[in-house]
């Protein structure tokens, strides 16, 4: 079952590198369209706006479509986003086209990881959907500080294009290795979906996530500027530094596949607590090249353990509507997204200076960490309230 877990892979490498790239060539964007730092950033915003919308949207709407060839047309979409993206003409059509981009994001997220968790025994899924995910991760080590060293001498526009080509190597990847799921992955109503997703814990994951996550995009979104400008570091080492990034996410990917499947809830509040710590580790010593370096690899490794770790307790959780739950995983990472450009360009637009975000991303990981305590105690409710069984066992602490 790998060659189908690859092939949904490589579609979450170009949606990863059509997320992240935007942050490491932010500068050369907004130069090139005219435009403030803080107001590009409303790119990565537009984008996270879209994932926000569409998961949920497209998601609830195909419910009742196949599986296979639903991950050909969203991949499909996505590929069109991106030509939009290489061809807009102005910045609010940039714009828009960045939040076309993001609408068919979770939803494909969401289907690919049913999908691949369908393929492999229960006890490995969340390894299953963390080999899919490693794309994105990928994404993040090779295509984000690549594209950064490019756009000194080609168009940024090209980078786009090349994302398209990614989207439509996916679709024939996924038509000729996925197989038919439809036997093997019930079909569920939009009303099933939705009404699985009151439950306490449910709600306590998406809150958790959509706070958390965001103290890495308040760091992410204005890495390379402040990498430049007060860590001194030139165009290579910048794209040196993104490659260490996408190292500590790659890495933190497959260790959060390993502990999801074995005790999420202890993983969770380490992961918050950990880039917590680094970040504010990182306001006081990211003038010193090291120290920066060392608080890059950090605040990645820690923030990509705990996407499988939400991602494993939303399917969990929500059994009975696993593509909306799963897909609701990508909204929540995105609604952090959102919150973490936003704010941080808030400080960056009140003059607090390039550090400012750091310190935005410790709070809002605190704030992950405490939800962590109250999603925790939902989860054992869950547990002393029903019978043992394979579920409960895998969600133990």
């Amino acid at each position: 079952m790998r060659l189908p877990l690859f092939a949904m892979s490589i579609g979450s490498f170009g949606i990863g590198a059509a997320e992240f790239v935007v942050m490491g060539i932010l500068p050369t964007i907004a130069a090139s369209e005219g435009v403030s730092l803080a107001s590009a950033g409303t790119l990565v915003t537009a984008y996270a706006l879209g994932v926000v919308i569409g998961a949920p949207v497209l998601t609830v709407a195909t419910t009742k479509m196949p599986r296979k060839p639903l991950l050909v047309v969203f991949m499909a979409c996505f590929a069109a986003a991106n030509l939009l993206t290489a061809f807009a003409p102005n910045f609010e059509v940039l714009v828009a086209s960045r939040f076309i981009a993001g609408l068919p994001h979770g939803a494909y997220f969401g289907v690919a990881a049913v999908v691949g968790a369908s393929l492999v025994p229960f006890e490995r899924r969340a390894r299953a959907v963390s080999m899919i995910f490693m794309g994105l991760s990928i994404a993040t080590v090779v295509g984000v500080p690549v594209s950064a060293l490019v756009v000194d001498f080609v168009s940024w526009r090209l980078v786009f294009v090349g994302i398209a080509l990614i989207a439509t190597l996916t679709m024939i990847a996924v038509e000729i290795t996925v197989p038919d799921t439809r036997k093997s992955i019930p079909r569920t109503d939009p009303a099933a979906e939705i009404s699985a997703l009151g439950s306490r814990r449910v709600i306590l994951t998406l809150l958790t996530g959509m706070i958390g996550f965001g103290g890495m995009f308040a760091c992410y979104t204005y890495l390379t500027p402040l990498l430049s400008e007060v860590t001194g570091f030139g165009s290579f080492a910048v794209a040196c530094t993104l490659v260490v990034f996408g190292t500590g996410m790659a890495l933190g990917n497959v260790a959060g596949g390993q502990v999801a499947d074995r005790f999420p809830l202890r993983g969770m509040f380490v992961s918050f607590a950990s880039i917590a710590s680094i970040l504010l580790l990182m306001f006081f010593t990211v003038a010193s090249p090291v120290m920066a370096v060392v608080c890059v690899f950090g605040v990645a490794f820690a923030s990509s353990t705990a996407s499988p770790i939400l991602a494993r307790l939303l399917l969990d959780g929500a059994e009975k509507a696993p593509s909306l739950a799963s897909s609701l995983h990508h909204s929540a990472f995105n609604v952090a997204n959102a919150n973490g450009a936003w704010l941080g360009g808030l400080v960056l637009g009140a003059g607090f200076g390039l550090t400012a975000p750091l310190m935005v991303g410790v709070v809002l990981a605190l704030a992950g960490l405490v939800l962590s305590f109250f999603l925790a105690g939902a989860v054992r409710a869950v547990q002393t309230s029903a019978q043992p069984d394979a579920t409960m066992e895998l969600t133990r602490v």
